[in-house]
């Protein structure tokens, strides 16, 4: 039997969870949020929006069903994750299970954990810590394992993550396919290429602060990412000027909320954030409504968007907004997860709208 060491958790507020670590064996500290979705850990490991994050899953078991390979490639990159790397500082849950079983496992949770040095922390009321973040909302936190030393909280919101996230120079998918789309990487989740590789796309894939408006392209599309979105305004300047171009632009998550502030409307941070697979959407002026992937801790305002600008969707749970529109030009938005990766699929067709939009 697996014997594990000791751990606690400890809030900014001074709430302190007592559990066991079956990562790596160090301490860590972050930003505490919750993810309501009962599938997709190792996807929502490696997405890079939950950098510098402490990661609770509110599904009381993971680990059951392992890890896929990390070395199987889709056009130069991971098959199965969405990035080539584990974003969070750490993972916390309730019952971690040491035995798994999956056709594409090829490894435990744990061992992932030990080697990308990542903290995982299991034992723990995940329901009764979900009550104090939805209650106070998200707050920082750290993890020490017995044994390691005690560290400061660490606040990720104060530096500039998207950075941080983005790739350091321009990444091309998909050559000789016809459609030249430039993807805006914040922090992009790989299913996002993916899915426009699958339309045809050949992806441009350039870091957060290059000027694509001097390349010759068909459409533009800008990635989720980690962090506080107002430390983009390089993006958001280049946004502007991708206006007056006047290509079709396409926005995902963080791409919202960059594409909103370029539109001039203020962006806020939510109390606890979107995190999980099962949060319903409706399309503005329809009975539309889709149940979407979402990962994010700020919204836009839409009181303060423009008169060319409209709201496009909507969250079901407390009305923030899920995407904005042009009234006239191709631009639009999404604030979910249209390629959801993992699940669910109802709003992937946003993909085929942005394609159908390329000429």
């Amino acid at each position: 039997m697996t014997t594990l060491k000791k751990a606690s958790l400890i809030l900014e507020d001074g709430t302190k969870f007592e559990g066991f670590s079956f990562g790596a064996t160090k301490s860590c500290s972050g930003e505490v949020v919750f993810n309501t979705g009962m599938t997709g850990y190792p996807e929502s490991l490696t997405d890079p929006s939950y950098l510098g994050q402490i990661l609770v899953s509110t599904f009381p078991l993971i680990g059951n069903y392992g890890v896929p390979s990390r070395q199987e490639e889709f056009d130069g990159m991971s098959a199965y994750l969405e990035s080539e790397k584990i974003h969070p500082q750490a993972i916390v849950c309730q019952d971690y299970s040491t035995e798994y079983s999956h056709w594409q496992s090829v490894s435990s949770l744990s061992d992932w954990l030990i080697e990308e040095n990542v903290v995982g922390i299991c034992g723990i009321d995940t329901r009764a810590l979900t009550k104090i973040l939805r209650d106070k909302g998200s707050m920082l936190g750290k993890i020490i394992v017995d044994g390691c030393s005690n560290i400061d909280f660490y606040d990720p919101n104060t530096e500039n993550l998207v950075g941080k996230a983005s790739c350091k120079e321009v990444i091309e998918y998909g050559i000789g396919n016809t459609k030249n789309v430039v993807l805006v990487d914040c922090g992009v989740k790989n299913n996002i290429i993916r899915c426009l590789l699958r339309r045809g796309a050949h992806v441009m894939r350039v870091p957060w602060d290059y000027d694509f408006t001097t390349i010759d392209y068909d459409g533009l599309f800008i990635s989720n990412g980690p962090g506080n979105p107002d430390f983009a305004e390089v993006t958001v300047a280049n946004i502007k000027k991708a206006f007056e171009i006047g290509k079709p632009i396409c926005g995902i998550c963080m791409g919202n909320q960059l594409l909103s502030k370029a539109a001039g409307a203020k962006v806020y941070k939510l109390k606890y954030g979107h995190r999980g697979q099962n949060q319903p959407v409706r399309e503005v002026g329809t009975n539309h409504c889709f149940v979407s992937s979402q990962n994010h801790g700020f919204a836009v305002d839409t009181t303060s968007l423009s008169a060319d600008w409209e709201p496009y969707f909507v969250n079901m749970n407390d009305g923030t907004n899920e995407g904005i529109k042009h009234k006239t030009k191709p631009f639009f938005s999404t604030q979910f997860h249209p390629e959801a990766c993992g699940g669910p699929t109802d709003t992937e067709f946003v993909f085929d709208i942005f394609m159908d939009l390329l000429k």
